[in-house]
């Protein structure tokens, strides 16, 4: 059974006799989570959140703050404007995080569905893992994770990725146990 299928049919399971399920993919980057999720909202009609449209604005972003593992995401504004309206299964609206500006811009509209998928690195920190129903973690090889970032970041955004992004993640997952404490492993 291929990732996809076993993420499927783990989700149904846990959907089995519930009214809805929130479902985070995290994993090292270039291991599909983006692509998965999509695909796992087309198979089953799912709201999917990027966890990219959390990242920290600039005012936020202390030596402190960064110090910690997981502490580019802002996952306080994440649980308050994503993670509490779905577990309540309410319509909502979050704000999203600008790359190119460093801040907050625009808005995404969510209304309720059965499941929910929450896609991205830092989607199971510690202060966001008691929402979800099933956590999947997903991992690459290190020679197919560069040949991935190669292909979509080009020669200089591969090295920003070796020598901050990576790190930075692979830090996360050490001292956040997210692997460890994901149900599914693909």
């Amino acid at each position: 059974m291929n990732r996809i299928a076993r993420a499927e049919a783990a989700i149904r399971r846990v959907l089995n006799g519930k009214e809805r399920v929130i479902v985070a993919i995290d994993g090292r980057c270039a291991a599909g989570k983006t692509t998965l999720a999509r695909e796992l909202a087309r198979r089953l009609e799912a709201n999917v959140i990027a966890m990219d449209d959390f990242f920290l604005p600039s005012a936020l972003r202390t030596a402190e703050r960064l110090a910690q593992p997981g502490g580019n995401v802002h996952y306080e504004r994440f649980l308050r404007e994503v993670l509490t309206p779905l577990a309540a299964g309410e319509a909502f609206s979050y704000r999203v995080f600008d790359c190119g500006v460093m801040d907050v811009t625009g808005k995404k509209r969510v209304e309720p569905r059965p499941v929910a998928i929450v896609e991205g690195s830092y989607s199971m920190h510690p202060a966001l893992r008691g929402g979800y129903d099933l956590g999947i973690f997903l991992t690459v090889e290190p020679q197919e994770q560069k040949r991935r970032l190669l292909a979509r970041e080009g020669e200089a955004g591969l090295q920003a990725f070796l020598e901050r992004w990576i790190p930075l993640e692979e830090r996360y997952f050490a001292a956040c146990a997210v692997e460890e404490g994901c149900g599914l492993r693909l």
